[in-house]
C-alpha cells in the first residue's frame, strides 16, 4: 500500500525528531556539493584497466592503453612472441611535447588516447586539441604536423561531378535532367535522354541510381512524392539578432502519405526501358536501394510494406524487368527491420545468409538464391543472434555475436561465436560472465577479448583463434581505491515479469554515503524504446545516476518487456502499446527490491527520462499513479501521432487507430495525480516540440497543476547542466520534502557558490546542444535514399 502523506506541519516536525535516518541529511548543501564532484573524484581510481586493442596493419602486433597511478600508459604486444612492453618512451614524448606545446604534460597523462606509428615505427602521429602532431621517437622531438593524404581517400572519381553517377568502366555519366534520366560520355557536354516519363510529381531520383558492374544496365527509382509535412519553428533568442527567427523543416508523421518508388531499368545493350511491375511491392513504406549481382544478371532490393508486417527481398531480371521474391518475412505484430534483418551474399547471391525472428528468436538462415528456398537454419535455440560479423565463403563459416546462449549469465551479455554454414561446429570465442568486445588480428590467428560487467571492471586477454587458448592477460581492472572513497558498484538485481516466468534485469545505484539504516526514496531512469535494450552492461561508476543518488536517493534502471534482445514474445509487448513501456514488470521489480531491502522506499518513487523516456516518465504518472509520484520529462514524444513516422509506425502500426490515443499522454493528461515537470527545447528537430505543448494544453484544460521549463534555442537534449539542476531540485523538493537551495543568492556571501548552478559554476550555453539520441534516427534520414538501416 502506498504511503499516505500527512500535510500537517506538526506531523512533519515529529517525523524529523523520530525518524532522523529517514529524512535528515538528505538533499543538503553538502549532498549537492558531493553530487557535483563525485564522478570527478572517482575518475582515474580504477587501476590496471585495459582499453580495447588496436591492431597494427599487416602484423600480429597491437597496442592498448592500461590505467596506472595518475593516468594511463600505452602498451605494445607482439602476439606471436608473447612480448609486451611500452609502446614508446612516455617520459621522452611527454618532455618533447611539453617543450613544443608550452604545456606541462605528464608521462602518464598524455593528451591523446590514440596514435599511429609512422616511418617504420620511428615516430608517432596523433591529434591534440584539434591539431595533428608528430613526435620523433629516436630524437625525442615533437612538432605540429600536416599528415599526407590517405591514398585510400584519393578517389579516381575526383573529377566526376557530384550530380552524376559514373559507370564502372568510367565511360558514361548518368544524371537527372528535367526529372528524367540522361547519359553522356564522361567529360562531354552532349547527352541523350533515356526516359521521357518523369515529371514534377513523378520524378527519377539520383540517389537511387545504380549501374550494373558491366556498365550496360542502369537501375533507377521513379518516385511519386508523398506528403511534405512542414513543422514550424520559432527561434526566440537567436545569437546574432534581436528579433526572433522563423523557419520550417520537413518532418513526416504517422499516417502521412509516403513516397511511392518504382524501379525502372535502362538496358543500354538492348536499348530498352523496363518499368518493374509493383505486384510484389504494392504498398511500400520504403524500398532499399538496388544491389547488383557482380555478374550483372540482376539486382536485389528490400521491400518494407507499410505497417512493417511484411518484408521481402526481391530480385529483378534486367533483360525483361520481371521480379521475383527471394525471401519473405511476415509477422502478426511487427518485423524489427531496423534492428535485426541482415542479408549477406554468398557466391554472388547464389546463396544467401539471412537473419530472421521467424521462430521467435533472431537466428541465421541459409537460402538458395536460385530457388528462394531455405537450405537450412544455421542457428537455433532460445537466444538471440545480435549481428553477423563476417561470412567466410572459402571456409563456409559465419562469425557472429549473440546473447542469451549462456543460461547462467545475464541474457543481455554479448558473446562471440563461429559456426559452419550447415549449422555444425559451433565455436565459442568468449565465455567469461560479462559483456564482451572482441578485436581480431588481420590474419585472424589471434584476438583480444575484452569484457566487463556493470559491477566488474574491464578484463582483457590475448587469445589464439585456433583453440581459444589464452596467450596472456593484458589487464584486470581493480576498483579498490574507489571503494575506499565509499563507492560501491551498481547492484544487478533480477525479478520476475508479469508473466510469472521471465526474468527482468535492472541495476541499483546507491550514494557513496549510503546508510542501510535509513530509508531512501527511489528514482527510476527510464528509456523503454522498443528498438533496443538500455540497462548498462559494461562497467560504470554510475555516472549521472550516481550524481543524482548523492542527493539522498536510490537510482535504478530497468529493462521491462517490450524492449528488444530477449526474443520476439518479450518484444511484442510493445506492439500497438508503446504506452505500456514495461511498467507492469518495472513495478514488480521495484516491489521485489523493496521486499529484499528495508531501505528501499516504494512509497516515494520518482521517474525521469528523455525523448521516448520523456513520454514514458510522464506516462508513469498518468497510467500508474498508485505507484509513481514525481516525474521529470525531457523533450518527450508524448503522442505517437506527433512524432517521426518510422519509429512510431514501426511499433504502433499502420493504419492509425484508437490504440494511438490509448497510449497518448495528451489524451490521458486528465489522469495526472503526481508532480510533473515537463521540459522542452523550442528547436527540437528530433521530436516535434509541440508534442510537449499539447500535453500542457490538455493539462490546463483538465485544471491540473504541473511545472514547465521551456528552453529557448535548445534542441533534442536533457537541457544540459541547467536542465539537470532543475531535475535534481524537483526531486529534492517533491520526494525528500526539502526546499532546494536558493541559487540566485549573492555568490560572494553564500556557500551555494560551490554548488551546481551557483555563480561559481559556469554552465555552458546549451543552445547548440542538438543531441539527436543515438537510439533515435533523425527525421531527415527517413528517406530510403538517404537512410539504409541495413547497409547491405
Amino acid at each position: 500500500m502506498k504511503f499516505v502523506r500527512a500535510s500537517s506541519a506538526l506531523v512533519f516536525a515529529i517525523a524529523l525528531v523520530l525518524l532522523p535516518g529517514t529524512i535528515a541529511a538528505q538533499g543538503t548543501m553538502a549532498d549537492y556539493e558531493r553530487a557535483q564532484s563525485v564522478n570527478q573524484s572517482l575518475d582515474g581510481l580504477v587501476l590496471n584497466s585495459p582499453s580495447a586493442a588496436t591492431w597494427i596493419e599487416e602484423s600480429n602486433r597491437f597496442w592498448y592503453r592500461l590505467t596506472v597511478e595518475g593516468g594511463e600508459e600505452f602498451m605494445l604486444v607482439d602476439a606471436e612472441s608473447g612480448e609486451r612492453a611500452h609502446a614508446f618512451d612516455h617520459e621522452h614524448v611527454a618532455a618533447a611535447l611539453s617543450s613544443a606545446s608550452g604545456r606541462d604534460i605528464s608521462a602518464v597523462d598524455l593528451p591523446f588516447n590514440s596514435f599511429e606509428f609512422l616511418d617504420g615505427e620511428t615516430a608517432i602521429g596523433f591529434s591534440m586539441q584539434g591539431d595533428s602532431w608528430r613526435c620523433e621517437l629516436d630524437r625525442s622531438s615533437c612538432e605540429r604536423w600536416d599528415p599526407p593524404e590517405d591514398e585510400a581517400d584519393e578517389s579516381e572519381d575526383d573529377d566526376v561531378p557530384s550530380d552524376v553517377r559514373a559507370s564502372p568502366d568510367g565511360e558514361w555519366w548518368a544524371f537527372i535532367h528535367n526529372y528524367n534520366v540522361a547519359i553522356r560520355r564522361a567529360g562531354e557536354e552532349d547527352f541523350r535522354m533515356l526516359s521521357w516519363d518523369g515529371s514534377e510529381g513523378n520524378y527519377y531520383t539520383l540517389n537511387s541510381m545504380r549501374w550494373a558492374p558491366d556498365s550496360e544496365k542502369l537501375a533507377v527509382y521513379r518516385r511519386v512524392p508523398g506528403y511534405d509535412r512542414q513543422i514550424p519553428y520559432i527561434e526566440s533568442a537567436p545569437d546574432d539578432q534581436l528579433q526572433p527567427l522563423h523557419w520550417t523543416r520537413s518532418y513526416r508523421k504517422p499516417g502521412d502519405v509516403v513516397d511511392k518508388d518504382r524501379p525502372v531499368i535502362f538496358n543500354l545493350a538492348l536499348d530498352e526501358q523496363f518499368i518493374v511491375d509493383d505486384e510484389l511491392f504494392p504498398n511500400a513504406y520504403g524500398l532499399q536501394r538496388p544491389h547488383w549481382h557482380e555478374d550483372s544478371r540482376g539486382f536485389v532490393f528490400g521491400y518494407n510494406e507499410r505497417g512493417h508486417q511484411v518484408y521481402r527481398m526481391i530480385e529483378v531480371d534486367p533483360t525483361n524487368g520481371n521480379a521475383r521474391t527471394l525471401i519473405e518475412e511476415t509477422s502478426d505484430t511487427f518485423i524489427h527491420y531496423s534492428g535485426y534483418l541482415d542479408l549477406h551474399y554468398v557466391d554472388d547471391g547464389r546463396e544467401l545468409i539471412w537473419l530472421s525472428e521467424r521462430d521467435g528468436w533472431n537466428h541465421i538462415y541459409r537460402y538458395d538464391g536460385e530457388t528462394g528456398q531455405v537450405i537450412n537454419q544455421v542457428t537455433d535455440g532460445e537466444w538471440v543472434v545480435q549481428e553477423i560479423e563476417r561470412v567466410d565463403e572459402e571456409n563456409q563459416q559465419i562469425w557472429f555475436t549473440a546473447s542469451g546462449m549462456n543460461t547462467d549469465q545475464d541474457p543481455y551479455h554479448t558473446h562471440y561465436y563461429r559456426i559452419n554454414f550447415d549449422g555444425t561446429g559451433l565455436t565459442h570465442f568468449t565465455e567469461a560472465d560479462g559483456n564482451h568486445q572482441v578485436s581480431w588480428s588481420d590474419d585472424g590467428e589471434y584476438y583480444v577479448a575484452r569484457w566487463s560487467r556493470v559491477d566488474v571492471p574491464h578484463v582483457a586477454e590475448l587469445r589464439r583463434t585456433s583453440d581459444q587458448s589464452v596467450v596472456m592477460e593484458l589487464g584486470r581492472g581493480d576498483y579498490s581505491r574507489m571503494e575506499a572513497e565509499g563507492w560501491t558498484p551498481p547492484e544487478v538485481f533480477v525479478s520476475t515479469a508479469r508473466d510469472g516466468e521471465t526474468d527482468i534485469w535492472g541495476i541499483i545505484v546507491r550514494p557513496t554515503n549510503f546508510d542501510p539504516n535509513r530509508t531512501y526514496p527511489v528514482i527510476e531512469y527510464i528509456y523503454a524504446g522498443p528498438h533496443s535494450s538500455f540497462v548498462p552492461k559494461n562497467f560504470t561508476t554510475g555516472g549521472g545516476m550516481l550524481a543524482l543518488a548523492e542527493l539522498g536517493f536510490i537510482v535504478v534502471q530497468i529493462d521491462g518487456m517490450g524492449t528488444s534482445n530477449r526474443g520476439k514474445e518479450f518484444h511484442d509487448y510493445a506492439w500497438q502499446d508503446v504506452g505500456d513501456a514495461g511498467f507492469p514488470d518495472r513495478i514488480l521489480w521495484h516491489e521485489a527490491v523493496a521486499a529484499e531491502y528495508d531501505w528501499y522506499d516504494t512509497s516515494r518513487v520518482g521517474i525521469y527520462g528523455t525523448s521516448a523516456g520523456g513520454q514514458s516518465s510522464t506516462g508513469a504518472l498518468l497510467f500508474h499513479p498508485d505507484f509513481y509520484d514525481v516525474a521529470v520529462s525531457f523533450v518527450g514524444c508524448h503522442d505517437n501521432r506527433m512524432d517521426k513516422i518510422w519509429w512510431n509506425e514501426a511499433w504502433m502500426g499502420w493504419p492509425l487507430g484508437p490504440h494511438y490515443s490509448e497510449s497518448s499522454n495528451v489524451d490521458n493528461a486528465h489522469r495526472l495525480q503526481g508532480n510533473l515537470l515537463l521540459m522542452v527545447g523550442e528547436l527540437d528537430t528530433n521530436v516535434d516540440p509541440q508534442s510537449t505543448i499539447q500535453v500542457v494544453d490538455a493539462l490546463i484544460d483538465a485544471d491540473k497543476d504541473f511545472d514547465l521549463l521551456y528552453m529557448p534555442g535548445l534542441g533534442h537534449s536533457s537541457g544540459g547542466s541547467y536542465g539537470t539542476r532543475k531535475r535534481n531540485d524537483y526531486f529534492v523538493e517533491h520526494l525528500l520534502g526539502v526546499t532546494p537551495p536558493r541559487w540566485n543568492r549573492d555568490a560572494t556571501t553564500d556557500a551555494e557558490n560551490s554548488a551546481p548552478g551557483g555563480a561559481g559554476d559556469v554552465y555552458p550555453n546549451v543552445r547548440d546542444a542538438e543531441l539527436d539520441a543515438w537510439m533515435e534516427i533523425p527525421a531527415e534520414e527517413l528517406d530510403p535514399e538517404v537512410f539504409d538501416p541495413h547497409a547491405w
